[in-house]
């Protein structure tokens, strides 16, 4: 009789409460994050109204926002309500989703790298589209140029590209006060100087680029972007790492916890079943 798995006394479980309320906390945290996120994209989608600035990209980030915050709520309160009840569907539910995310993201990866030069040429439809759209939005425009201050660049390919722009454009018909030229966040700027001139950009395209050279940033920001992401290799793989580690401990905790209830039903059902006959 000694070494039955019945001889385990009544109290004894194969949850541990460690693994399931640490399950529990882990969801619940992200289940903050992903109302967070839906709170932050419905506003942004309700205060938005230039939908033409918004054009320039394939999908609307306050959009994307809202849909990744409601499957990662989905998601994690399947965690939550999984671990408390020890309810084996929702977190093989769970388990099933973080791993395909994990493995979307990491096939996403892998084409992005092996298929670089058409993402190359989707990144610089949309620059370009956002160019053409730079005065209609205030926020796409303070994000170009917050992009062309940080990494020190001007226009997609080359700082002509901004004639795509009704505003800066080169024709000879064009009234505008800004006809050729290119944004201040494109002039060099010089520490040393007390007083900035933000007209710096005045006509910039009409000259050659060894030129331009000595008053703005020439260089296009898709390879400045390149040569940024070739320089950053290992932050950009510890970001990626960042966003793995969590996934696959959901993904260790939820199959941990599901192989422990599954020993625990083992054992009640054993229990019972040896109380109806003592003698099996």
């Amino acid at each position: 009789m000694g070494g039955r798995r019945g001889d385990a006394p009544d109290d004894f479980s194969f949850v541990s409460p460690v693994v399931k309320y640490l399950l529990f906390i882990f969801n619940f945290i992200f289940w903050i994050i992903s109302l967070v996120m839906v709170s932050i994209g419905m506003y942004a989608r309700m205060m938005k109204h230039a939908e033409a600035a918004l054009a320039c990209l394939s999908v609307d980030p306050a959009v994307m926002l809202m849909v990744v915050g409601v499957l990662m709520f989905i998601i994690t309160f399947c965690g939550c309500v999984g671990s408390l009840r020890e309810n084996i569907c929702l977190l093989q539910t769970f388990c099933i989703c973080l791993t395909l995310i994990f493995l979307l993201q990491l096939l996403a990866g892998i084409l992005g790298f092996v298929f670089a030069d058409k993402a190359r040429n989707k990144v610089t439809e949309m620059i370009n589209n956002a160019i053409i759209h730079y005065r209609d939005d205030i926020d796409l425009q303070n994000l170009i140029d917050f992009g062309q201050r940080e990494f020190g660049c001007c226009g997609g390919v080359t700082y002509t590209d901004w004639s795509q722009n009704m505003y800066f454009n080169c024709k000879t018909d064009n009234p505008s006060r800004e006809r050729c030229s290119v944004p201040f966040s494109c002039c060099i700027i010089s520490k040393d100087k007390m007083v900035i001139n933000t007209m710096c950009g005045q006509g910039m395209q009409d000259l050659e680029y060894i030129e331009a050279g000595k008053y703005i940033h020439a260089n296009g920001c898709i390879d400045t972007l390149v040569n940024w992401i070739h320089s950053n290799l290992f932050l950009l793989g510890g970001i990626a790492m960042g966003l793995a580690i969590p996934q696959l401990v959901g993904i260790l905790l939820s199959q941990l916890l599901i192989n422990q209830i599954k020993d625990q039903i083992e054992l009640q059902n054993y229990n019972a079943k040896h109380r109806t006959d003592p003698w099996s």
